[in-house]
């Protein structure tokens, strides 16, 4: 946002048919625009905590990794770009956010930005995020002849505002089967189901966000699969948001076959 802001995003180019992106793992808030923050806003507390610490075993799997840099208070690179809602009818955040995921205010005094600062935030940072997520999917096409896009998320396990009681563990989306092979959509599944001490679901109350939505084309070798987990499934969920060593490491060999499933599916589908 200013020259001193960090850059969008950090990509780590891996040699796999595999891209993993975090859109939503940044902490970053302009000084200026922290300012406006409440105290509670400021804590960014609806971040996808500790995302790159959980997914590390991809890197040794050859999968590129793109995490984003800044919070999702400032631009929610998982929106459209017009801001338009993804679940009409229900509770949602917009593309520049005015409230927590707790229905209270982020901005003190409620000076929301307007249209101007809005499009300003996207164009400095949503646009380069994309544009990069791009990119990295065509080289990867480019090299391989086809892509798996893994969206990475996490989110508090009750949250009311968004679903009535505790949210399933694992939950796997693939806009109702638009965004990705049915095949692969479903072995992803079994292994969510069988994972012992966890529950999963298939295009539940989570059926993606824009970037699985826009990003999968099955047709054209692109399958773009996104999973939003309980954050009580390796992190406190309150403040400090501290990362659960031993709790995450129950979790972790779950996602590493789902994460070697989908390789074994592009590499299948490389050879076709």
């Amino acid at each position: 946002m200013t020259d001193t802001s960090p850059p969008p995003f950090v990509l780590y180019p891996g040699t796999a048919p595999l891209l993993v992106s975090m859109p939503h793992a940044g902490t970053y808030v302009p000084p200026a625009l922290a300012a406006r923050f409440t105290d509670e806003a400021r804590q960014v507390p609806d971040t996808d905590w500790h995302m790159e610490r959980l997914y590390a075993f991809a890197k040794d799997l050859g999968a590129s990794i793109l995490v984003a840099t800044h919070s999702r208070y400032v631009v929610d690179l998982n929106r459209p770009p017009d801001g338009t809602s993804l679940y009409p009818g229900q509770s949602v955040t917009g593309l520049c956010p005015v409230d927590t995921f707790d229905d209270t205010p982020i901005y003190a005094q409620g000076d929301v930005p307007d249209d101007a600062e809005v499009a300003a935030r996207r164009d400095a940072v949503w646009v380069s995020y994309h544009a990069q997520l791009r990119a990295e999917l065509d080289r990867i096409k480019a090299r391989h002849g086809v892509a798996v896009l893994w969206d990475a998320h996490s989110i508090r396990s009750v949250l009311p505002r968004f679903f009535e009681g505790k949210l399933p563990d694992l939950n796997l989306g693939t806009a109702n089967g638009e965004s990705c092979n049915p095949a692969l959509a479903q072995e992803l599944l079994s292994i969510a189901q069988q994972a012992t001490g966890y529950t999963a679901v298939l295009n539940g109350r989570f059926k993606g966000g824009h970037i699985t939505r826009h990003y999968g084309q099955p047709e054209q070798g692109v399958h773009a699969i996104q999973l939003e987990m309980t954050q009580c499934s390796y992190m406190q969920e309150a403040l400090p948001f501290d990362y659960l060593p031993e709790v995450a490491a129950r979790v972790q060999p779950h996602l590493q076959r789902m994460l070697t499933a989908a390789l074994a599916f592009a590499t299948s589908a490389s050879k076709a």
